[in-house]
């Protein structure tokens, strides 16, 4: 892969503190890109007091010699959302790729694991569709007429797919199919344009969040044994900075993408080496 695929190219990353929206901004800033940073955490204060602000996420782009603003945003609030958008208008006059990441599942306090649906409170709903599919939508709805002043641009939603099956949990999985349903439907309505929108969907990753219920860290995960297949935010990340860089990426329009079928695709790696083949629940 050219590491500096990506020169000249304004991208914006959504929920970009920690986990996968991290390990996007980091390699797209790696690979040349101006990457702005979207997030409620900054240091200092984060999120719930969970590890990874926006900040940190910049100063690891920058320690690699890229270019990155911090841009605090609730993208429940449409105002923040709005807000955020113009500064990139006025400070770059363009954008090329955004990257859905924004996600709010984490913020509920009650019991996620699998059980009937009518146990769940009911605001798992506004977890995972305000916080969540919305806020998403939302910010394509400000940054779309920025996008279409160039006719050009990509827009990547991450998601979670695995063949039609059903996601273990009732919300969750009416949530990500409706993020891929919604990029089937924002393809159609890109089909007079030079745009294009896809969803992308990785592995089981060890986040922070991850690394830390499993009582490791980064430098120490290969002692845990479930872990030992499970790829980085970065690999998603590697796959993010490949289709930005792909010439004829049009012709994934509206499609589901999983990060293991890219890797073998495009030819890059995890961060280990590994070429982790596409996650199958």
């Amino acid at each position: 892969m050219n590491l500096k695929s990506l020169d000249g190219k304004i991208a914006l990353i959504t929920g970009g503190s920690r986990g996968a929206g991290r390990g996007i901004a980091i390699e797209l800033g790696k690979a040349g890109a101006v990457v702005y940073v979207t997030g409620r955490s900054v240091k200092g204060t984060t999120t719930h007091g969970f590890p990874g602000s926006i900040d940190e996420t910049v100063e690891e782009i920058v320690r690699h010699g890229g270019e990155a603003y911090a841009c605090r945003c609730d993208h429940t609030r449409d105002e923040d959302t709005e807000a955020l958008i113009e500064r990139i208008r006025r400070e770059q006059g363009r954008l090329h790729l955004l990257v859905n990441n924004v996600w709010g599942l984490h913020d509920v306090e009650t019991n996620l694991q699998p059980q009937p649906f009518w146990e769940y409170p009911l605001h798992m709903w506004d977890a995972t569709f305000s916080s969540g599919i919305r806020a998403q939508i939302a910010t394509n709805h400000f940054a779309i007429p920025l996008m279409l002043e160039t006719d050009s641009g990509l827009i990547v939603h991450t998601t979670f797919h695995d063949q039609d099956k059903y996601l273990g949990t009732f919300y969750y999985d009416l949530a990500k199919n409706a993020i891929n349903r919604s990029v089937f439907a924002l393809a159609h309505d890109f089909n007079n344009t030079k745009m294009t929108a896809v969803a992308v969907s990785p592995g089981w990753m060890r986040t922070e969040l991850v690394l830390r219920n499993f009582n490791t860290d980064e430098d120490h995960w290969q002692e845990v044994e479930a872990l030992q297949l499970r790829e980085s935010p970065f690999y998603i990340g590697r796959a993010m900075s490949a289709l930005a860089g792909d010439s004829n990426v049009h012709q994934k329009n509206g499609r589901v993408l999983h990060v293991g079928d890219l890797a073998q695709e495009y030819g890059f790696t995890d961060i280990d080496g590994r070429v982790i083949p596409r996650f199958v629940i």
